[in-house]
This record gives C-alpha cells, structure tokens and sequence, in this order.
C-alpha cells in the first residue's frame, strides 16, 4: 500500500516567519516610542534640577502658617512606602571622603543635629544619585545648582549657610551617618524620595508629587508614575566626586585643602545679647537674645548676624525663657517675639520691632499682634 503525501509545511513557516517578523518590528517602534514618551515625561516633571526655586523675602509668620495649611490639605499616599535599595559605592581614591563630607554637610546644614532627619536628607541625596534627573555623583547632587544665584537644590549652598562652622562632635556624628549610608544603609521611612520642604513652605509642585513621609518639620515626595518607581533609579554609580574645594571656589567661599575644615565651637553657648540660641534647619531663620530696649542695637546685632551675602533672617526674644527650640513657633513664644529682620539677596531689608519695648519706634515697623 502506498504512503500518503504529507502536507506540505513551506507556505505555513514562510507566513510564521513574515508574522513573527512583522510582530517583532511592531514591538520594537512600540518600546523606541515607549523610551520617547518616557524622555518627554521626564524634560516636563515638576520641580527639575534645572528649575532655579528663587528666592525672596522669608516668609511671615502668617505665610509659615497659611503654607502649613496647605500642606496638611495634601493626603499621603495610601499603602506601604516602598523602600530605596542599597547605595552601591563603586568609587576610587578620595571618592569616599568627598562624598562622606559633602553627605554630612548637607544633613547638617539641612537638618541640624537630629538623627532621623540627617539619615533622610542623606537619603533623599542619594536617591538622586541615581536618578536620571539629577547629577550622577554625591557632591554633584548637594552642590547642583549652586553657581547661579537662584539655581541651588539645597538653599544652604547658596543663601550664606556655608560660611557657619560645625563643632567636632557634630561633625563625627554626621560623618559616620553619612558613612552608614554609603556603606549600604537604608533609611526606609522616606522610600524613593526625591524632594523634600519643611511644611512652612509650599513650592508649586508639592501638591504634584506623592507625598510619603514627614520627618520633623520636614515633609518627603516622590514623582508619580514611573519616575517615582524603582525601575526609574537606573543610574549607576561611578566615583568621579568632583573636589568640594572646587565646588565652594565656583561659588564663592574658598576652603583650605579638599574637603570642609570643621572648626570647633561651643555646643551651648552662653547667652548673650545678640547671641544666636537657635538656626532654623534650612538656614533661614536666626533666634537671638536682645538685652536692649534701643531698636538700633537690634538692628546692629542683626546685621552682626547677617554678616555674610544671601538671604537672611533674624527673630529676637528680650526674654530667654520665651525663646523657641525650633521651628515651628509656639503661640506663646510668637507673642513674646520683639525683633523680626529680613534681608533679601539684594541687600534690602525689613526690620519690624514689638513696640510695647521698643519705644519712638514708627507705626508701620511695629509687629502686628492678635487682638
């Protein structure tokens, strides 16, 4: 008996073939438009690294607390925060001191002594370290920015702030909190954040991000969509920390050697007139005791204060007991305020006095009290 033809199978692979094909160019203009959407997402996301936050006259009391409306007004984001992964350090030679020291600079000058708020700037600065959207090393991120005169990421490269010095204590401690991190600790409470405020304030794009944590005074966002995801943190880590000398030289203060020289200082100063009790986290504010009832010698110690170029602000007490820690204010202190002194980084100035101890002081300069 004779075997049947089998079927024959050439037209069936050559139409697989020009299928598959076909699905195979369909996907690929599918992923290259998918990358080009994802680009132009990325050139148009709220608060860039390029966007300059400009300065102006410090906010009011009442503006400090209008903003703190509008900030408890934006929920946080509902379920778990997803934790950052462990920074990779890959870097050679001085990369790791300069990336310690710019890391504690910032935690410092951003967060004051605090624990928990250094480990979530430091955290926040490194999750911009691998994020396209911002500068690929440690000091580049801390100092992007900072040679134009409103482009500064962190407002304490360029208000003034540089100029203060830390105590040696202060130092260690931030020190070894930034070294944690390099080493691969993750501070989880802030997840992928990218950007942070203190809740006295309201940039435009803070209701445009997803709001995760507050640390403080401090409330911590991520961007939405799939900048704000894991997979979006895809740039490696290479070293290459530009020296922080250079980067102080470019804007203006000149340190002595590669990295910030920590000059000592008393931890608990006594107080005296004119002496600064408190610095607001973000380097804006200064607290002062005035022993003075002459609204000039106010003036004077303000000025002593504001010694440096930048935006500056100085809130003085005539009673030592009545001064606050930190932001924000207590109503009993704000009533006890005597003094409050702006300038702006053009050099123009707004002083106003509690005229029930400062005396032949103009209407207008008195500070408006609730009645």
């Amino acid at each position: 008996m004779s075997a049947k033809p089998r079927p024959g199978y050439g037209p069936i692979l050559s139409v697989v073939t020009a299928l598959l094909l076909a699905l195979g160019v369909v996907l690929g203009l599918a992923l290259a438009h998918s990358g080009a959407d994802r680009a132009g997402q990325l050139n148009e996301l709220p608060g860039l690294a390029g966007e300059a936050p400009l300065f102006a006259v410090p906010p009011s009391l009442s503006d400090m607390d209008a903003a703190r409306a509008k900030n408890a007004a934006v929920p946080f984001v509902q379920g778990p925060v997803t934790p950052a992964a462990r920074f990779a350090f890959r870097g050679e030679g001085d990369d790791r001191s300069r990336a310690t020291e710019c890391l504690a600079l910032a935690a410092m000058a951003e967060a004051g002594p605090s624990d928990t708020g250094q480990r979530a700037v430091i955290q926040v600065i490194l999750n911009r370290v691998r994020h396209p959207a911002f500068a690929k090393t440690v000091c580049g991120v801390v100092f992007q920015g900072a040679e134009r005169a409103t482009g500064c990421q962190f407002t304490f490269t360029c208000d003034g702030s540089l100029i203060r010095r830390y105590s040696e204590s202060a130092w260690m401690q931030a020190r070894l909190r930034a070294g944690e991190a390099l080493g691969g600790y993750v501070f989880k409470p802030v997840g992928l954040s990218t950007h942070y405020h203190t809740d006295w304030v309201y940039p435009y794009w803070s209701p445009q991000l997803d709001k995760l944590a507050k640390i403080e005074t401090h409330l911590f966002f991520r961007w939405r969509g799939f900048w704000g995801t894991k997979p979006a943190f895809s740039a490696s880590y290479r070293g290459g920390e530009p020296d922080p000398a250079a980067l102080f030289g470019a804007i203006g203060p000149v340190l002595t050697g590669a990295v910030p020289i920590p000059t000592a200082v008393p931890d608990a100063p006594k107080i005296d007139s004119g002496t600064v009790v408190m610095r607001a986290t973000a380097g804006k504010a200064n607290f002062i005791l005035l022993n003075s009832s002459a609204s000039g010698d106010a003036l004077a110690a303000a000025r002593a204060v504001c010694n440096q170029p930048g935006t500056c602000r100085v809130l003085g007490w005539t009673d030592p007991a009545a001064i606050p820690q930190a932001f924000p204010i207590p109503a009993a202190a704000r009533a006890a305020l005597q003094f409050s002194y702006s300038r702006d980084p053009g050099g123009a100035e707004i002083a106003l006095y509690g005229c029930g101890h400062f005396k032949g002081v103009p209407r207008e300069q008195c500070i408006p009290r609730a009645r």
